[in-house]
């Protein structure tokens, strides 16, 4: 059920392949994805969307643009 796939985002015009993994966590779920160097975990919130669990030092060098984009692929991977 853990196993990796790679997911594709689009933003700014510009498509991406992202590594990524489904996690189950007791009665929920979350993905981890490799963006660049780095990992971001992204949970569901209330609502069915998903937020990410970040550092400080990773927000600081990535575009935040992407992590929305990436958020969104993956609420609408539950809707299909």
């Amino acid at each position: 059920m853990n196993e990796p796939f790679h997911l594709h985002v689009t933003y700014s015009g510009q498509a991406y392949e992202l590594p990524a993994r489904f996690e189950r966590w007791g009665y929920t779920h979350r993905f981890s994805v490799l963006i660049g160097d780095e990992t971001f975990v992204f949970e569901p919130d209330e609502e069915g969307n998903y937020r990410v669990l970040t550092t400080a030092v990773a927000s600081a060098t990535l575009n935040t643009g992407l992590l929305q984009a990436t958020a969104e692929r993956l609420a609408a991977l539950n809707t299909n």
